[in-house]
């Protein structure tokens, strides 16, 4: 018998089976997860409108609702898009994770890292994303920072400077997440759409101006990658993919 063969065989099942129960595993968490969520804070006929879409809500509703400002932020360079940098000295890759590490080790190239936070649902292929903070706590989801790896190290990034004000207009109150989710889920969502995150931040349409402006919104991203945000203050519905409120 060819034991090295079949040594191999047998790794290569173990790997395999490994994958099957960790798929079995994070489906049945997310059974768990939907089945312990709380849509109480939903209006009756948000919760019936689920239920005839077959429509799934699988992250929890916030019960926050802070009072805000708009804010303006201005390009602080001509190119909005961002330059992109190779970085000195890559970095372990691992390091995203953990906040403290990752500044120390990027505070010299990107001096700005300690004010974005990272958003694991807009990961893309070969770059992590991160947004600034205002106040230390809600995204501009509008601007972003992308950290390039390869070969489990960060070798580079790209990155459109900003300078973020608030106005001087009184804050206002954020209308509830379970409001803003029970407008998408009558009038935008399609059947057997799944929610799988709700976050409060800042958005606003773009404009071909050096000074935008961004209100406060909540943040929906679906199974399918779609995400949909709610404007904290009119209600109004908007899609990164037109940039316009939603008839």
């Amino acid at each position: 018998m060819d034991w090295g063969r079949a040594k191999n065989v047998l790794i290569y099942a173990f790997l395999l089976l490994n994958l099957v129960l960790g798929y079995q595993i994070w489906m049945d968490a997310r059974e768990t997860a939907g089945a312990n969520l709380d849509f109480t804070s939903l209006a009756d006929n948000t919760q019936q409108a689920m239920e005839e879409k077959g429509i799934q809500v699988l992250a929890p509703i916030p019960n926050e609702t802070p009072k805000l400002p708009k804010l303006s932020y201005e390009f602080i360079e001509e190119d909005k898009a961002g330059v992109d940098m190779e970085l000195e000295q890559p970095v372990d890759s691992k390091l995203i994770f953990s906040q403290s590490e990752l500044e120390d080790a990027l505070q010299r190239e990107i001096p700005q890292i300690g004010t974005y936070r990272l958003d694991q649902l807009m990961a893309e292929d070969g770059a992590f994303v991160l947004h600034p903070l205002v106040d230390g706590k809600w995204p501009l989801f509008n601007v972003s920072l992308e950290l390039f790896y390869s070969d489990q190290k960060i070798t580079g990034y790209r990155q459109t400077p900003v300078r973020i004000t608030t106005a001087e207009e009184s804050d206002q109150q954020v209308l509830p997440a379970s409001k803003a989710l029970g407008t998408l889920i009558e009038n935008f969502l399609p059947n057997d759409a799944i929610v799988k995150d709700i976050q409060l931040g800042y958005y606003g349409q773009l404009f071909n101006s050096d000074i935008q402006v961004a209100m406060p919104a909540w943040r929906f991203v679906l199974e399918s990658g779609e995400v949909l945000y709610v404007q904290g203050i009119s209600g109004d519905v908007f899609s990164p993919k037109t940039d316009k409120p939603g008839e």
